[in-house]
């Protein structure tokens, strides 16, 4: 088992921006870093700060926290430390709000059954006029909230429905195929980056994002593939300790975290990964 610690100066470093990642891992890891960067970003004094959630996906279904407000006091944060959940595939988000209130519906990740499975979802982004030029293609899957972001997740569900209605885990490639086709309509009407998984896989789509300088632009996610020896001194930058076998790990992050080789998606790039290891790649 990984247990993996974000040392506090590496927190203050990484700029606020950041709202999305994902670990993805051959072993089960033990993940006090999302939970940590939560607390960082969800300062009572920082602005724009609407909400944070966290899913630790335990084979076909996953454990959901989240909460619409900053996480600095969150009890629930203090539990998850305490409870050392362990995961092959974590998604997280903090929500800064563009559309729909304040409110724990509104509050990413979404999650929906499927084929039997708990699928989750993540968007970073800003999808203008989504419900008008899709209203009504979303059929089996209601949207809770008001967001842009679960609209979105509705209609990729949709369409993946005929996939999983015969109870079996479709083919990677029609997956995929189905992702991809989705993401790059959704790139059309504003910024759309995606972390989605369905308790087999997860997907992500890389596209553009506020950058420091103000400017809408890629990249809009960063991956990180690491190939762990187990060595607590490894990997002293990120200020991560190792315990047990080897690991592999992908990572995903809106921006980089570390001063390792993150790599950055193209826009438009899809990707895919199971278990620590990248699966395919689709760059459109």
């Amino acid at each position: 088992m990984l247990h993996i610690v974000l040392r506090r100066e590496e927190m203050i470093r990484v700029d606020r921006m950041c709202e999305l990642f994902c670990l993805s891992s051959r072993v089960p890891t033990v993940a006090t870093f999302s939970l940590e960067r939560f607390a960082a970003h969800g300062v009572a004094a920082e602005a724009g700060v609407d909400g944070w959630g966290l899913a630790f996906y335990e084979g076909r279904d996953l454990r959901l926290y989240r909460e619409p407000e900053p996480a600095s006091n969150s009890p629930w944060l203090a539990f998850i430390a305490r409870a050392r959940l362990p995961s092959r595939l974590i998604l997280s988000h903090i929500r800064r709000a563009t559309r729909g209130a304040i409110s724990l519906a509104n509050t990413q990740p979404f999650v929906r059954e499927l084929g039997g499975r708990r699928h989750a979802f993540a968007h970073n982004g800003d999808l203008a006029g989504i419900a008008e030029r899709h209203a009504g293609e979303w059929r089996h899957f209601q949207p809770v909230g008001e967001s842009d972001s679960e609209i979105a997740f509705c209609l990729l569900l949709q369409r993946l429905w005929p996939l999983w209605s015969a109870g079996v885990v479709p083919p990677i490639e029609r997956r995929i195929e189905v992702f991809a086709r989705f993401a790059a309509q959704m790139r059309r009407l504003g910024p759309a980056n995606f972390l989605y998984a369905d308790g087999d896989a997860l997907f992500a789509h890389g596209d553009r994002r506020k950058q420091k300088d103000g400017t809408i632009a890629p990249p809009g996610l960063w991956r990180l593939e690491r190939r762990c020896a187990a060595d607590p001194d490894a990997l002293p930058q990120a200020g991560i300790a190792l315990e047990g076998r080897p690991q592999e790990l992908v990572l995903l992050a809106s921006v980089p975290l570390t001063d390792e080789p993150w790599v950055p998606l193209a826009a438009g790039e899809v990707i895919v990964v199971r278990e620590g290891a990248l699966l395919a790649r689709d760059p459109r």
